[in-house]
């Protein structure tokens, strides 16, 4: 279905709501972690992984849409402040499999907590049953999109 079109576009603010809702999000989220040290972006590596089970580098690329060089300069990162550590992978030598260290598990377990505030505090104007069909829009703009990993994830919830 078509909403656009050029002559009307310039009354089109749905990317730039997408966007500066994302950007607010991270901003939220930087504000949250920073007393443990870690950047939003490195909020959604450790989620991701405690809450997917995601152990490699390129999965985790595939579900932050990042490339390998920037990922793994994230990575390093993480693993010079102790949340993280490379294995090689007993199935696959030449595979790298990433595990969360003892630090890295005790905020895993703080993040569903950090993230549910920082959600709370990003949604906090609006209703629940308005938050429901905001996520059911967002959803069905994705998977129509063909967004791998809404189309993953979209049965989980």
């Amino acid at each position: 279905m078509k909403h656009f079109t050029p002559d009307d576009f310039h009354n089109c603010h749905l990317g730039l709501l997408l966007g500066r809702a994302a950007l607010l999000k991270d901003k939220i989220i930087d504000t949250h972690m920073e007393p443990h040290g870690i950047t939003a972006a490195q909020f959604k590596v450790l989620i991701i992984m405690a809450q997917y089970g995601v152990d490699t580098p390129a999965e985790l690329c595939r579900h932050l849409s990042l490339d390998s060089g920037s990922m793994t300069r994230m990575l390093d990162r993480l693993e010079q402040k102790g949340f993280l550590a490379r294995q090689r992978s007993e199935a696959d030598r030449r595979q790298v499999q990433l595990v969360l260290t003892e630090e890295g598990l005790k905020l895993a377990a703080l993040l569903p907590h950090i993230g549910a505030e920082a959600m709370n505090e990003l949604a906090g104007g609006i209703t629940s049953d308005e938050l429901k069909t905001l996520e059911q829009i967002l959803k069905k703009i994705l998977v129509a999109a063909g967004d791998p990993i809404t189309l993953l994830r979209v049965g989980d919830k």
